[in-house]
């Protein structure tokens, strides 16, 4: 018999504006532990020196990680010009340096090369698998490795400030998978002059914004305490990207043991939707011929 998991059944979302520093695990950790939550996982991970929006999902939330994940996401940072580093961040070492600097056009000229459907590699100090072998692990080994690219569509990477000819400060909006860094490193190329990623900052996800989130420290003022509930986001908030229908309480108990059920609303054959009752989520699944097909189902108590 497994041996049951420590802690209460807090099931909801909490949007952390992350201080630069700890890892997103470490930030996880600390909020499950200041919620005495049995479980916790986060919505996309951010580098340790990146701050912003950190979304954290509690309990039964944790089921609606993917449809954060797959959502489009926002960043802005600022791109370090004349230097590459091993990490295309400023923690790095500098392998590369170059005296020419670019105009405000062109870097603007540039940009265009980065939005739309784009391939990109990804740093090798990322967690990325290699052979089974997360990348900055070899990397700190000093091993460098040929990662393959990945696709990334990118909507809109626009300047927004140029303090001086060393740096530019960017936004970008982009879907799932995207490395900042990478945009940095090859901008840089692209205008022969190296690049990195000086700082780094989130500013929303899915339905998620950074103006929303609460800092690590009130966490850990309030930790075990009921003042940190009000900040406590339903489960359902992570499931706006995709369409919401209802059932019956016949159909729920039959969606909650995962079986297909009848399922109230508009949508299409094949449509990946999820179903609630009395305003409580009750499963996620495909929609065909008037019944939701289950693949998560959410276990909560009575509303």
């Amino acid at each position: 018999m497994g041996r049951r998991k420590k802690g209460r059944d807090i099931n909801g979302w909490i949007i952390i504006d992350k201080p630069a520093g700890p890892t997103s695990t470490a930030v996880v950790n600390k909020v499950r532990w200041a919620f005495d939550a049995k479980k916790a996982g986060h919505a996309g991970t951010l580098d340790p020196d990146a701050t912003g929006l950190l979304a954290i999902a509690l309990g039964e939330a944790t089921k609606t990680i993917p449809y954060v994940t797959d959502a489009m996401k926002a960043y802005a940072f600022e791109v370090r010009f004349g230097q590459a580093t091993n990490t295309d961040d400023a923690e790095g070492e500098v392998i590369q340096t170059s005296d020419a600097r670019p105009t405000d056009t062109q870097i603007k000229d540039a940009l265009q090369k980065f939005v739309g459907d784009i391939e990109q590699v990804p740093p090798q100090f990322s967690a990325v698998k290699i052979d089974g072998e997360r990348a900055y692990k070899r990397a700190r080994d000093g091993e460098e490795m040929d990662i393959a690219a990945r696709p990334l569509f990118v909507e809109e990477l626009v300047l927004t400030d140029r303090a001086d000819a060393d740096h530019a400060t960017l936004e970008m909006t982009c879907g799932k998978g995207g490395y900042v860094r990478s945009i940095a490193r090859d901008l840089g190329q692209t205008l022969g002059c190296y690049g990195h990623v000086k700082w780094l900052r989130r500013l929303w996800s899915g339905p998620f914004d950074v103006e929303d989130g609460i800092a690590l420290a009130l966490v850990e003022e309030h930790a075990k305490t009921d003042h940190l509930m009000p900040f406590l986001l339903p489960i359902d908030v992570g499931l706006s990207e995709i369409t919401q229908l209802t059932c019956t309480a016949e159909a729920a108990a039959k969606l909650r043991n995962g079986n297909p059920a009848l399922a109230i609303g508009m949508a299409q054959y094949g449509d990946e939707c999820w179903v609630s009752h009395q305003g409580q989520p009750v499963a996620v699944g495909r929609f065909k011929s008037g019944e939701l097909h289950p693949s998560r189902v959410f276990n909560l108590p009575p509303a």
